[in-house]
């Protein structure tokens, strides 16, 4: 595929020259028609939008004649990753939609995983080596809703799914977006806002719990306490209730919340003679935040436990903060006793800055080096290679998202030690934890 140059680039016409795909126009176009048949299909349209994490860096460090060579290497993994009945379209400079005629929920999902996937292969800038990753949303085309308002929602859920940390992908609600003026998303967030105060109010928050086992003897070693968020008997997803904690600065107390009611977890559980790790998500205004210390240090004096038995987790980004404030605050974690773990490892750039510098303890490795096994023996590679770096540094490595035996046995061989995923258990509440330790 040849790279045409930058000035030629009509992304928002019915042709892209630069990838030879179709532009904006043409891709509402086609929509419209799909959408149009769609009550003669058995299933419904869908809409996956797709955008390149972080795009701009690759721009700024080597300049736009690479990006676009860059962008064309990916547009050609996007492609081979395409259904034969889809469509792939430009949206804008790293924005791309793909259009299915027809795709239930698990179809869309699964397609949204091989596309998070097809990105994440090892891509090579002259010397340079890096892991490309993308946000991908997902919406499923209802009654009555136009194109403008299916690329809306999946435009929205892509919002999410980097919200989250990118690398990933997310399914839009089933709601339309009646407004592109973003009305319509203010209203949702500030309804959200209200929703997540009388939680914090009323008790709706809670924890539910993911064990961490070691694959040798399936003994349970830790477990990750995951919030939840239900209001008058809804109960609300986390990838809808965190972000907007996160704008409104009601995730510090939403943060500190889970703090202490994962520390009453871990004495509730010395008390049973059960000595579990909990590991607890920390956010970035968590970090960032002068009264962070002061808080770890609170929560021991509340509950008296033992801080080496709640686990602080921090994604890769965050720990390789710059900020001084970030870095007097993973000091005092560590000098407080609690043990770091970086979670989401392999997504970002600096993953290897962090285990030389940082005080680690354990690392997790991302779902998408497990979800594609035993298919990709290339993510079995990665897995093998983290297996031994952590094993020379002295550190444990869980592997997250493992789903199937297969998956196990691969990890087992890899090197890996402890696992994470549905194929041992999924999230559950205090009381049935207990049963399932039992």
């Amino acid at each position: 595929m040849a790279v045409a140059p930058r000035k030629q680039l009509e992304a928002g016409t019915n042709g892209d020259c630069l990838t030879g795909l179709l532009g904006r126009g043409a891709c509402g176009a086609l929509l419209t028609r799909l959408i149009a048949d769609m009550p003669g299909r058995a299933r419904p349209a869908a809409v996956l939008w797709i955008d390149i994490d972080r795009f701009r860096q690759i721009n700024n460090s080597f300049g736009y004649a690479v990006g676009d060579k860059v962008l064309v290497e990916l547009v050609g993994r996007l492609d081979r990753a395409r259904p034969a009945q889809a469509t792939l379209a430009r949206m804008g400079a790293d924005e791309f939609v793909m259009l299915l005629p027809q795709a239930g929920r698990d179809d869309a999902e699964q397609l949204g995983r091989k596309l998070v996937s097809a990105i994440h292969q090892p891509l090579g800038i002259g010397v340079t080596r890096m892991r490309p990753s993308a946000s991908v949303g997902i919406a499923i085309a209802q009654p009555g809703e136009d194109a403008h308002e299916l690329l809306e929602r999946a435009n929205h859920a892509m919002v999410e799914a980097k919200r989250e940390g990118g690398g990933r992908h997310f399914l839009a609600l089933d709601a339309t977006l009646p407004a592109r003026d973003g009305k319509y998303l203010a209203r949702e967030e500030l309804a959200i806002e209200e929703i997540l105060h009388r939680a914090l109010e009323m008790g709706g928050l809670y924890l539910d719990y993911q064990p961490i086992v070691r694959i040798t003897d399936g003994r349970t070693l830790a477990v990750e306490a995951l919030m939840r968020c239900r209001v008058d008997g809804r109960q609300m997803a986390p990838g809808r209730f965190i972000p907007v904690a996160e704008k409104t600065g009601l995730i510090s107390h939403l943060g500190d919340w889970s703090l202490v009611t994962a520390a009453e977890f871990v004495s509730r559980l010395h008390a049973r003679g059960l000595d579990l790790k909990v590991a607890v998500n920390v956010s970035r205004v968590q970090l960032q935040s002068q009264n962070f210390a002061k808080s770890l240090h609170g929560v021991i004096a509340y509950t008296g436990i033992d801080p080496g038995l709640l686990e602080l987790e921090i994604t890769e980004s965050l720990l390789m903060d710059g900020s001084e404030q970030v870095r007097r605050n993973v000091r005092a974690a560590v000098a407080a006793g609690f043990p770091l773990a970086l979670d989401d490892f392999g997504t970002g750039y600096s993953s290897l800055a962090c285990l030389k510098d940082m005080p680690v303890a354990k690392i997790k490795l991302d779902r998408a080096f497990v979800m594609d096994l035993p298919q990709d023996m290339r993510s079995f590679g990665v897995a093998r290679a983290v297996a031994q770096l952590a094993h020379d540094l002295g550190i444990s490595v869980v592997a997250e998202g493992v789903e199937t035996e297969q998956q196990l046995l691969l990890l087992q061989e890899a090197g890996i030690t402890q696992i994470q995923g549905f194929h041992i258990a999924r999230p559950m509440g205090e009381a049935d934890l207990i049963d399932w330790l039992a």
